[in-house]
């Protein structure tokens, strides 16, 4: 599982883009918590102290003279100038420089700088007042036709704190903002790529249920990336060959299982007329088990493809029974029993009955070879599965995983045969979309058709 989730290609992505935003913000992060630390506070409280400057220009009140008589201040403006009286002032010229109004004692009244205050409007001036650094700001107003002029003066002391309040406060701001923004991108991304790889998920699904028995099936590009659409393109060209080859394969067999019925059927014939003829028994023996291989490679030829099953509602046990009958004169001459067990009611299934007969037959066939005279073979029906059981030597571990391919026999095996019984048997089970599955015993094997 880890090495799935190593090479996944959602992951990659995933990690990719996650880990390239996280790199960036923090960077961008640290290059803002430098420059607030190391650059001159003055360049931070120029606009602070131009917005302080205007909120008293714009409190101003006047009397019917249009004098000033007071400023009325709001909020944490006010509640800063009332706190902090001698870090936070201003002053209130008229047009003849003459002081109108003061936040500090009346009765000292001196400006701050010396000269035509209106000089230094619109900018920020750095004086000593009480022989302490201050940022003055200076702001020129007009009020029904009479000039005045506001200055707002902010110690630095005052500035530094409320600046180096700020700053501290910004890496774990910082640090909070990108660790939600990286969340929150990773979240938005996860949705987004399992959206864009779906249709390759789908494809990919569909390519897994492509058997033998559906390769006229092609995989689907809506929706696919451009970037996977040739991939996909590619595989359906190969399956367009594979299906072409495979059913010239199909075609080949059935041809020459056709082809070669009678000319075999003609020779025995020919050597039973020979009464003068050896080994009469050796050549039957022969000529019958390449009957027996032709039959075979008809039934695989036909069980490979689905179009040649008609499924219908089929009695189980009375399938099972044809096959014991068919088998029975088998089974006498190698001195087996065959034994069927049933409940004498059952459900029917939709199933190809000719198909059901070859799957049994060969399994029941393969039990009465490999089980020992004076043994048994057992059939056994329930609602669920068939069951055959023999009573032979069992089946080597080793020899299991090759049960069911085509053309394998085991190296000990001792009856005659072409190794194609048991694939025939598979290919049955997938077209109807049953199990086939063997079990090895203490005594002997157990073949289930599941379904």
């Amino acid at each position: 599982m880890f090495n799935y989730w190593i090479r996944s290609l959602s992951v990659r992505l995933w990690v990719t883009t996650v880990g390239a935003l996280a790199l960036s913000l923090t960077v961008l992060a640290a290059i803002v918590v430098y420059t607030f630390g190391h650059s001159p506070p003055e360049r931070f409280q120029v606009k602070s102290d131009m917005r302080t400057v205007g909120r008293v220009a714009a409190g101003l009140q006047f009397d019917a003279s249009d004098h000033p008589v007071s400023v009325n201040l709001a909020g944490q403006t006010r509640w800063l100038f009332q706190v902090v009286p001698t870090e936070l002032m201003y002053q209130v010229f008229d047009d003849a420089g003459h002081i109108v109004l003061t936040s500090a004692d009346p009765h000292s009244r001196a400006p701050w700088d010396a000269g035509n205050p209106a000089a230094a409007a619109g900018s920020i001036r750095y004086l000593s007042i009480d022989h302490r650094p201050f940022d003055v700001a200076t702001l020129r107003i007009e009020h029904d036709g009479m000039h005045f002029v506001v200055k707002s003066a902010i110690s630095e002391a005052f500035n530094r704190a409320v600046l180096g309040e700020r700053v501290d406060r910004l890496p774990g701001t910082v640090a909070v903002t990108v660790l939600i923004a990286t969340i929150v991108f990773a979240l938005t991304l996860t949705l987004t790529v399992r959206r864009v790889l779906r249709p390759l998920r789908e494809a990919s699904r569909a390519a897994a249920s492509i058997t033998p028995q559906n390769l006229r099936t092609r995989l689907s590009e809506k929706g696919v990336p451009s970037e996977i659409k040739p991939l996909l393109a590619a595989f359906n060209a190969a399956l367009a060959r594979l299906e072409n080859g495979f059913t010239v394969q199909q075609q080949f067999l059935a041809s020459a299982a056709h082809e070669l019925q009678t000319p075999l059927t003609l020779m025995r014939g020919q050597i039973e007329l020979q009464s003068d003829l050896e080994n009469k028994e050796l050549l039957f023996r022969e000529i019958d088990m390449m009957a027996r291989q032709v039959r075979q490679l008809l039934h695989l030829a036909e069980v490979s493809e689905a179009q040649n099953f008609n499924f219908i509602e089929v009695d189980r046990l009375d399938v099972a029974q044809d096959v014991v009958g068919y088998l029975a004169r088998k089974a006498d001459q190698k001195q087996v029993k065959l034994q069927v067990d049933a409940a004498a009611e059952m459900p029917t299934i939709n199933a190809d009955r000719s198909g059901l007969f070859i799957l049994l037959k060969n399994l029941v066939e393969n039990a009465i070879n490999a089980t020992s005279p004076g043994g048994s073979v057992f059939v056994s029906i329930d609602p669920h599965s068939i069951q055959v059981r023999d009573e032979g030597p069992g089946i080597r571990a080793d020899y299991l995983p090759f049960l069911f391919e085509r053309f394998w026999r085991a190296p000990d095996v001792q009856h005659d045969g072409a190794g194609l019984g048991l694939a025939i048997c598979r290919e049955i089970a997938v077209a109807h979309h049953w199990r086939l599955s063997v079990e090895p015993l203490s005594k002997g094997t157990r073949f289930v058709l599941s379904f």
